[in-house]
């Protein structure tokens, strides 16, 4: 049966188990558009095409299937290239679908026309020009084996206006084998025998968690890993909710503003387990002084991720959920009975530091952020999920509000890009609508997509969005207070919207709390509407986040509170 390459799309995208795409309609993909709205295929109309990647993107968190989003050529494609790179970073599997200009016109300047593969090549996992309408359902059906495979990450196709309405015989696609893709799931056993042995040697381990355990849905495995060898464990940024923030083996977050015991650790450790992490700038700091002590076991499915950064004693290439279980498997055949008691030192240590150098603030006459969001911890019970901005408010959102289960944090971690978090709560909220979905924002970084209110209204979606108004660009004004002699250079925003009128004239609810005692008022008022809600929260001007660590110093040179 001969079929148009719309109708060849659509139906490739349906045996993809495609429900949900967030776009936004032009003149290069009408084609496509006329043929969607005669599917089931739930169609998010976005503001802004950058709304559409970051939405499928919170989409993909929260479910944990691919996201996909539509736009068309030019411009609409361009304004992807922002939430394509956060997919990257953070390694989320996306499908962009952008429109082209007809074939015979690539390459001529012709109207919205732009080369978004060769814009697009260093910030995705694969991409495609499609040139032939016989090759589009193997398209779809490779970039969806490449997004969700492996390293996940954002895979576009690239889509000729003249090819949509163009006839082929349709013939589905078999099963992906690509010679030049093959990742490497299953570790190498002989190298889980070195990783056993060093483990049993180790008096003072240490196990650094990022965001492939939650990808790879390895958080279980990864508790029960801690627990047999009785190792305290940090996180990444991204690795937030891979492991329960309430036992005593959890020592917070590690990096530029992480807490005082996980930074300390590093640098006294002689065995630090990483299982799915980076290395970024922002988690170790000066290179040279990270973990000087250690031993150090790389744990990732990326093998160019290995060495990249940090020097590594052993390598295993694997996926993180699959390692973990089979590195419980040999240690149930290890006696580690006498493991505790040599590492008691190492244990009373931390004990030390978390008791002498908590994560603190004093609450005065004006609210304090970190308020804010502990208390919206305490109303939700932790059973939030929550996005954010990028920020100050981030940062106190990683900090003071615990993540206990995986998928329950969605930030733009490795881009630190801002305008992501509302429409990624949007995603977020339309992949999980049994969800709580709250957005934590700083009054700079809300109104980059703003606009994403009448998505979240039209669609009914109870978003909440929190609003910390301290009138600054407060992450850059902070770094201008420590580091520039408080020469607050354009970062004041004295002049913003009246936030519970911009959210009244969309439609939602707006709310606003200038006072610590009208907090938890504000937020139980907030929380229980079923309906798109601001909560603006007043807050203290020139409150910093701390632990932090200036640029390029050590992680244990930290400016405390």
């Amino acid at each position: 049966m001969k079929l148009t390459g719309a109708k060849i799309l659509m139906q490739s995208l349906k045996e993809e188990g495609v429900d949900t795409i967030f776009g936004y309609p032009g003149g290069a993909v009408i084609d496509i558009y006329h043929e969607l709205v005669q599917t089931d295929i739930r169609h998010i109309l976005v503001r802004h095409e950058q709304g559409a990647v970051h939405a499928a993107d919170g989409y993909a968190r929260a479910s944990g299937r691919v996201g996909v989003c539509l736009v068309t050529s030019g411009p609409g494609a361009t304004n992807t290239v922002s939430g394509i790179a956060s997919a990257y970073f953070d390694s989320i599997p996306i499908v962009v679908l952008t429109g082209q200009v007809p074939t015979q016109l690539i390459g001529n300047d012709a109207f919205q026309e732009v080369d978004i593969v060769g814009i697009t090549r260093p910030c995705t996992k694969h991409n495609y020009l499609v040139t032939r309408v016989e090759d589009l359902a193997r398209v779809v059906r490779e970039a969806f084996h490449i997004a969700k495979s492996g390293r996940p990450g954002p895979v576009l196709i690239d889509l000729p206006k003249d090819l949509m309405s163009k006839k082929c015989e349709y013939r589905p696609p078999k099963d992906v084998n690509l010679k030049s893709y093959q990742p490497t799931y299953r570790p190498n056993t002989k190298q889980l025998h070195k990783v056993v042995k060093l483990i049993k040697e180790a008096k003072r381990p240490m196990i650094v968690a990022g965001g492939g355990v939650v990808l790879s849905k390895g958080s279980e495995e990864l508790r029960k890993f801690a627990e047999k060898i009785q190792s305290p464990v940090s996180t990444t940024l991204m690795g937030l909710g891979a492991f329960p923030t309430q036992t005593p083996l959890w020592l917070g977050m590690i990096g530029m503003h992480g807490t005082y015991r996980a930074n300390m650790s590093t640098a006294a450790c002689d065995l630090m387990i990483a299982i799915g992490v980076r290395f970024s700038d922002r988690v170790t700091g000066k290179t040279d002084a990270f973990a000087h002590q250690a031993k150090i076991v790389h744990i990732d499915i990326d093998p160019t991720s290995i060495r990249k950064n940090i020097p590594v004693t052993i390598p295993v290439v694997g996926d993180c959920r699959q390692t973990l279980q089979m590195l419980n498997e040999l240690l149930e055949k290890e006696d580690f009975s006498g493991v505790q008691k040599p590492r008691t030192a190492w244990i009373n240590q931390i004990e030390e530091w978390k008791s002498t150098k908590r994560l603190a603030y004093t609450q005065s006459d004006t609210i304090k952020p970190q308020f804010v969001i502990e208390k919206l911890y305490e109303l939700t019970a932790g059973k939030a999920l929550v996005t954010t901005e990028v920020g100050q408010n981030q940062m106190w959102t990683a900090q003071y509000y615990h993540f206990d289960q995986p998928n329950s944090f969605i930030t733009s971690g490795g881009l630190g890009c801002m305008g992501f978090g509302l429409p990624a709560a949007i995603g977020a909220q339309v992949a999980r609508p049994d969800k709580l979905v709250v957005d934590i924002a700083g009054d700079g970084s809300i109104q980059m997509n703003i606009q994403e209110m009448a998505t979240a209204v039209q669609y009914g979606l109870p978003v909440k969005i929190i609003i910390l108004n301290n009138q600054y660009l407060g992450m850059v004004r902070q770094w201008q207070e420590l580091f520039y002699n408080r020469c607050y250079a354009c970062t004041g925003m004295e002049h913003a919207p009246d936030f519970v009128k911009l959210a009244e004239a969309y439609g939602a609810v707006g709310l606003r709390a200038t006072k610590p005692e009208e907090v938890e008022e504000t937020l139980k008022q907030g929380l229980a509407l079923p309906r798109t809600v601001i909560m603006e929260f007043v807050v203290e001007r020139e409150e910093k986040v701390y632990p932090m660590v200036p640029a390029g110093a050590p992680i244990t040179d930290m400016l405390l509170v």
